[in-house]
């Protein structure tokens, strides 16, 4: 912000105004804002909107129900995306199986591909439903994180009951050569567990793996829902995040949860930080360093759904940093649960 001196510096004796210039180009370094206060000033001068539009392909579907989709990347000239599928009339992620489709147009209309991967063999933690996959491109390999869960301890006849005390959940990971596949699962599955601590966030569901390579280190951002709470488990949901030396792992997490209120998960690089949208208490939080972060723009409007984003950063060696400002979100209707593709300014 420019400052004014008043318009009868004239006025004044030339030693005066120099020396009031000289004060005034001398603002000591207490009185600076700290970049996140920057930040938010930036966000608060521009509020963030998002505008939304039906697309072919992976839209509404008298079959197949799709949520819970993954991030985009580009490799060539063809954009990627995952997601979950279900059979309709089954609106739930926990009944699915992981599906992938196409773009040539940055994301107007789609074309289904095919299964990216199925449900894990029977004993293991996948063996009921695989489901909110995200992607990374990572040195040449093409990484599928995905949350998982197998059939309810106890049930003779194998059934998922969705409940709140012993259907936990894991986070599992795919690799493949190519982004077509075929994902082959790591030896190490899974390589994100929750915490057996009760009193922890995460210590009964973590999901929606968001990933991000920071410090030569994989970042992998999720949500983590705590056993304590219970029923009301799913608005109590917290973001956490676990760091590794490479895409495999071995995964640490970081002690405390860094943002609360955020039922899904959609983290970005912006102005040399990462930046977080919380779902439940709609609101952009910023990290200069992603862990540290703070609200910069509360009370948004007609946020997206289980949102990913057209992420440059997730590619193999882009050197991009910030994002294009579109992706794909789910949305509801009379038992329909479909995709569409939102924009934010």
């Amino acid at each position: 912000m420019k400052r004014s001196i008043g318009k009868t510096w004239y006025l004044f004796p030339i030693c005066s105004a120099m020396a009031l210039l000289f004060m005034l180009s001398c603002k000591s370094k207490s009185e600076e804002k700290p970049k996140e206060e920057v930040i938010a000033a930036e966000v608060a001068d521009t509020p963030t909107k998002f505008t939304y539009q039906e697309i072919p392909g992976i839209g509404i579907d008298s079959l197949y129900n799709r949520r819970d989709n993954s991030d985009i990347i580009k490799v060539g000239d063809t954009y990627y995306v995952w997601y979950s599928r279900m059979d309709r009339p089954t609106t739930a992620g926990y009944w699915a199986t992981i599906w992938y489709a196409t773009s040539k147009d940055e994301g107007h209309t789609w074309e289904e591909q095919g299964m990216a991967l199925d449900v894990g063999q029977e004993g293991e933690f996948d063996s009921h439903s695989v489901f909110t996959p995200n992607i990374l491109a990572h040195k040449g390999k093409y990484y599928l994180y995905y949350t998982a869960v197998q059939p309810t301890p106890g049930k003779a006849n194998k059934e998922f009951e969705n409940n709140s005390t012993n259907d936990f959940t894991a986070i599992g990971l795919a690799v493949a050569d190519s982004p077509d596949g075929p994902f082959v699962r790591v030896k190490n599955n899974p390589i994100l567990e929750v915490s057996e601590v009760p009193e922890d966030f995460d210590s009964y569901r973590i999901d929606d793996a968001s990933l991000l390579v920071r410090d030569q280190k994989i970042w992998l951002y999720y949500k983590g829902r705590s056993i304590i709470h219970g029923k009301k488990g799913p608005g109590r949901t917290k973001m956490g995040v676990a760091i590794a030396d490479q895409p495999e792992g071995t995964y640490k997490k970081h002690p405390k949860p860094l943002v609360d209120k955020g039922h899904e998960v959609l983290i970005w690089n912006h102005n040399g930080g990462v930046a977080s949208l919380a779902s439940i208490s709609k609101t952009i939080h910023w990290a200069k360093d992603g862990i540290n972060f703070s609200p910069m723009e509360e009370n948004l409007k007609k946020i997206p759904i289980a949102p990913g984003l057209y992420r440059p950063h997730l590619e193999d060696g882009n050197k991009a940093m910030e994002i294009p400002g579109w992706g794909i979100s789910i949305k509801g209707k009379k038992g329909y649960v479909y995709l569409e593709r939102f924009e934010m300014n």
